[in-house]
């Protein structure tokens, strides 16, 4: 089970990253023309759930698997914070991904209330620290494949 939510959750990395890209374009036009927003009202939704999905997935695997909570129990934080991998998957990861959700979050609230000029500085900030927390491939010790 593990293994598949691993793989799951790395899909929506692609599905939130596309939507985030669509949904900033989208409000950045919204402000300009604000009778452009339909599509954003349903793109942001769509955001929002799959990061909200995405981020209880990674929950489950920082909870249940090897390389999160465990990692912090087993070694002590003092340890875990000595070891470049250890630390980017015990801290850094879900931080950059918790404050990334929160901010999409707050985004979509502020596209309900209108301020589509916030909500595509929020949705800007989110998809930075959603780029600066990813395993990417090139990444020297935390490299995961693409796909």
């Amino acid at each position: 089970m593990y293994t598949g939510l691993l793989h799951l959750h790395n899909l929506l990395r692609w599905v939130i990253l596309i939507l985030l890209i669509i949904t900033l374009v989208q409000s950045f036009s919204a402000k300009k023309d604000p009778g452009s927003a339909k599509g954003l009202q349903k793109t942001s939704l769509f955001l929002l759930i799959a990061a909200h999905t995405t981020f209880v997935i990674g929950l489950y695997q920082y909870f249940f698997g090897q390389l999160g909570f465990k990692l912090l129990m087993d070694s002590g934080f003092a340890d875990v914070m000595k070891n470049k991998a250890a630390r980017f998957w015990a801290i850094e990861h879900i931080t950059g991904m918790l404050i990334a959700i929160a901010m999409i979050t707050v985004a979509r609230r502020k596209v309900k209330g209108l301020a589509y000029g916030a909500a595509g500085w929020l949705y800007l900030l989110a998809l930075i620290f959603i780029l600066a927390s990813i395993p990417w491939p090139f990444r020297e010790v935390v490299g995961r494949p693409l796909i």
